[in-house]
């Protein structure tokens, strides 16, 4: 009798939503065979924030806070980034002091944000301690902003003009005092998981991005740097006074991982770590003295026109476009999120790996949903 062959079936399978294991309100259908990922399509839109369409049914001075709630592991850059743009509008000369405030703000938000990149990244591939780790310098941090204005998660620090209040010397020295233990502590993060053979095995050559992709795509930050772009906005169009400071843009190389894989979007992070406090260390000690926020009254109308500002925040490019009818309420917002357009080539680099594997290079990746569904 002619022996019949064995027909496999790919199967579709809903990973998420759930909050633990997919850094966020994710949803991804996959098609498999076996435990191999043939495809992968993300769906986002759980959180249905709406913030662009707020932004246009807010005063100004009152669509600040939302801001905070779309990339809330960086609330302080996405403050900065919808200043920024009504300040262009409004042709605003930001005093120097407030620049550098400003600066010191979004680089320990960015330390802040890359440790808990670093610790759930960690969780992502079996490893619990690092979180732990990261978890312990990350708390020093929310410390120093419950300090200096209230919050430790969404903070509405930024205003129109400057900020809503100074720093002193006490802030300094909680900043001082974190800097002085934070660079034995990335050795510890070093030795604990960026070197550890295991972890290594998990990401090195996995999900890799080459560099033509990454430009295709529109990728940036982080996951663009790793593929070798040395592309950084606080470098190539500076803002709030960062083209006064030396800094270095780590980039992917060969050697422990490869260019545009897993290990290097972890270790990039880790790097710009290290970039993060050199540059603090110099905003506090050329701290200018003077106002920390220009004379802007509320109520405030901004003149008709349009403007796009673009910031450095963890994720990459965040951008804000407003258009304004000459009122006190924007005419129309929309926002270049950062974590929405990094998603988007994750079907392209997770065909053919294990499902297991799915979630590291979606770990690597570092997404906020809160700024995807904005």
């Amino acid at each position: 009798m002619p022996s019949k062959e064995l027909e496999t079936q790919d199967m579709l399978l809903n990973m998420g939503p759930q909050h633990p294991s997919t850094h966020g309100v994710l949803r991804l259908v996959l098609r498999t065979d076996g435990e191999l990922v043939s495809d992968v399509t993300p769906v986002v839109g759980y959180l249905h924030r709406c913030a662009e369409k707020i932004g246009e049914n807010l005063r100004y001075e009152q669509y600040v806070p939302y801001t905070d709630r779309m990339d809330y592991l960086s609330s302080m850059s996405d403050n900065l980034a919808l200043c920024l743009a009504v300040e262009r509008l409004m042709k605003i000369e930001i005093p120097p002091r407030a620049q550098y405030i400003r600066v010191i703000m979004a680089e320990l938000n960015r330390i802040a944000s890359h440790l808990l990149a670093f610790g759930t990244f960690g969780l992502d591939v079996g490893a619990f301690t690092p979180f732990l780790y990261a978890w312990r310098e990350r708390e020093m941090i929310l410390n120093m902003f419950e300090y200096v204005c209230g919050a430790r998660l969404t903070y509405n620090y930024m205003k129109v003009g400057g900020v809503w209040k100074d720093v002193d010397k006490k802030f300094a020295e909680m900043v001082n005092n974190f800097l002085s233990i934070f660079d034995d502590k990335l050795k510890e993060y070093n030795d604990l998981l960026s070197y550890n053979q295991i972890f290594i095995t998990r990401t090195k050559g996995l999900g890799v991005i080459p560099r033509d992709m990454a430009l295709a795509w529109g990728l940036s930050g982080p996951i663009a740097r790793a593929s070798g772009i040395e592309w950084d906005l606080r470098r190539a169009e500076p803002y709030s006074s960062y083209d006064k400071f030396e800094f270095r843009i780590p980039v992917g190389r060969p050697g422990i991982g490869v260019v545009g894989d897993c290990w290097n979007r972890y270790f990039v992070r880790i790097e710009e770590m290290v970039e993060s406090g050199r540059i603090l260390r110099q905003a506090l000690d050329g701290l200018p003295s003077g106002k920390f926020s220009a004379d802007v009254k509320r109520g405030y109308k901004v003149p008709a026109g349009e403007a796009y500002t673009v910031i450095e925040n963890p994720r990459g490019e965040l951008g804000f476009y407003i258009i304004s009818d000459g009122s006190d309420t924007p005419l129309r917002v929309k926002i270049r999120a950062p974590s929405f357009v990094n998603l988007s080539v994750l079907p392209e680099i997770s065909r053919g790996v294990l499902i297991a594997d799915l979630i590291a290079i979606l770990g690597s990746i570092d997404i906020v949903l809160g700024e995807i569904d904005r």
